[in-house]
């Protein structure tokens, strides 16, 4: 088994609102992170290649493999993280919001963000063809498990056929809004023909994970250098795959049931 650090990043920014901070990783941290993965030996490869290694062996991954996974399609990607990820040489790949593409992140209201530009059409189109691996990331990021069948079936599979038709290009995984997933969710993508899927977990991936529910890294507007580093040689965080703990079970069926965390976790829920 290899262990792949896969991270996830939001906005590259340094201006954001109280809420969104956490979110937000400024242009010259994220410089600093990158600074790292080179200095450190890593390789970044597109999420679509650790799918396929899943299937394969760890010898069609390099030695020290990374992934640079960044969520929602913001505008900020193109304007600041691109530029840094270009002079590094480095591959990612973007998970879009279909619905917003060209306006604002209206799903961010609740951060006080709002206003924050989200890539148009072209802008996405110019991504792609510099080289960016292009995911889906639901239509309207709603939590998906929550939804009946047919409204999580049409955000799952509308994201990818509008994202097809605009890059022109096969778009092959998909990443869950807020990593929330179950059973029936994961069935939904794999039915519409996605070849994997980004979870969250925050906890390194590997070869041997689940392809659609890849462990991610989340990386903060304040984690630091040394945190990182800890965090890409699995200091402090679970090594997938592993079974998921009782107390993400309960918080899970607390969500859809309506009752509160602290009770289903006192309860606790067979894994």
């Amino acid at each position: 088994m290899m262990p792949v650090p896969v991270l996830l990043y939001h906005s590259i920014d340094d201006r954001a609102s109280a809420r969104y901070q956490p979110w937000a990783v400024s242009p010259r941290l994220f410089e600093d992170h990158m600074q790292l993965l080179a200095d450190g030996g890593y390789t970044p490869v597109p999420m679509s290649r650790v799918v396929d290694t899943s299937s394969a062996t760890a010898d069609d991954l390099p030695a020290k493999p990374v992934v640079l996974t960044f969520d929602d399609g913001l505008r900020d990607f193109r304007t600041q993280a691109l530029p840094i990820l270009e002079r590094h040489g480095f591959a990612s790949t973007l998970y879009v919001i279909t619905r917003y593409l060209g306006g604002k992140a209206g799903w961010l209201a609740r951060q006080g963000e709002a206003d924050r530009d989200v890539l148009s059409l072209a802008e996405l189109r110019d991504v792609v063809a510099r080289g960016v691996e292009c995911g889906a990331h639901s239509h309207t990021h709603p939590k998906l498990d929550e939804l009946p069948v047919r409204k999580a079936r049409d955000e799952i599979v509308r994201s990818r056929e509008s994202l097809e038709a605009a890059v022109e290009q096969p778009v092959r995984t998909f990443a869950y809004p807020y990593g929330y997933h179950g059973p029936r969710v994961r069935q939904l993508v794999i039915d519409a023909g996605y070849d994997g899927a980004a979870a969250v977990r925050h906890a390194r991936s590997s070869t041997e994970d689940d392809p659609f529910a890849l462990a991610r890294l989340i990386v903060y507007g304040g984690t630091t250098l040394p945190a990182l580093d800890r965090m890409l040689h699995g200091d402090g965080v679970p090594q997938a795959p592993y079974p998921a703990p009782w107390r993400t079970t309960a918080w899970r069926v607390a969500r859809r049931t309506g009752r509160s965390v602290a009770a289903a976790t006192r309860r606790g829920s067979p894994t």
